[in-house]
């Protein structure tokens, strides 16, 4: 699919000897993936190309480990929209297109179903059922009387400490308030905030956000 890929044993935490990891990284030649297997693994650890769709640059990956367990894991790796990346993948999918149809919401599928969208356009950016930007899929759920002051403008959304997506409307519902900086991405409650030191509460570093809200 035209990307390269890099897999080394690695020295590791014994405590830690149970984990292995697969990531994009970057060197003079560009992002490549690269699959870390801590040393007590690496006999007996496998990896296997389930199915690779060249055209979209996609790929299923199996990566198995052959102890008591017989623990098997599967990655979609590809390319979408402008870089390189990896996602678990839940269940036991064994195609690129059975992956990407795991990694669809319960409410993305339904709404894929219940506007009849055909089955080459279920993967699209957008179709009858959704808008999606990244992993992030937007779908239409009808006209709500909201508050025109409530809805905000160019706000920020993320997963964790991710690169955010910005939105140019949003209206939230519930979640829990919090203060959000640099140093503290996920932010913190109004109540940790207040036992920090007057001098780190000050000069304009924090923004009030909310997490956990839906959207």
């Amino acid at each position: 699919m035209g990307a390269r890929f890099q897999s080394r044993v690695v020295d590791i935490d014994p405590w830690r000897a149970s984990d292995y990891a697969i990531d994009i990284r970057s060197d003079a030649r560009g992002p490549y993936f690269e699959l870390r297997v801590p040393e007590p693994l690496a006999i007996g650890f496998d990896a296997d190309v389930l199915n690779v769709v060249p055209k979209d640059r996609h790929l299923l990956l199996l990566l198995r480990r052959e102890d008591k367990e017989g623990r098997k894991d599967r990655f979609l790796c590809g390319h979408d929209e402008r870089e390189w990346f990896v996602a678990a993948v839940p269940g036991r999918a064994s195609t690129v297109r059975e992956a990407k149809q795991a990694l669809q919401p319960a409410i993305v599928r339904a709404a894929l179903t219940r506007h009849g969208v055909r089955a080459r356009d279920r993967f699209l950016r957008r179709n009858e059922a959704f808008v999606r930007q990244g992993e992030w899929f937007f779908v239409p759920e009808g006209w709500q009387n909201v508050p025109e002051l409530l809805v905000r403008r160019h706000e920020p959304i993320r997963r964790g400490a991710g690169k955010p997506h910005m939105c140019r409307y949003l209206y939230r519902v519930g979640g829990v308030p919090v203060y959000v900086s640099i140093e503290q991405p996920n932010g913190i409650t109004a109540a940790e905030f207040h036992k920090l030191p007057k001098a780190e509460r000050r000069g304009g570093r924090w923004r009030k956000m909310v997490r956990e809200a839906r959207v």
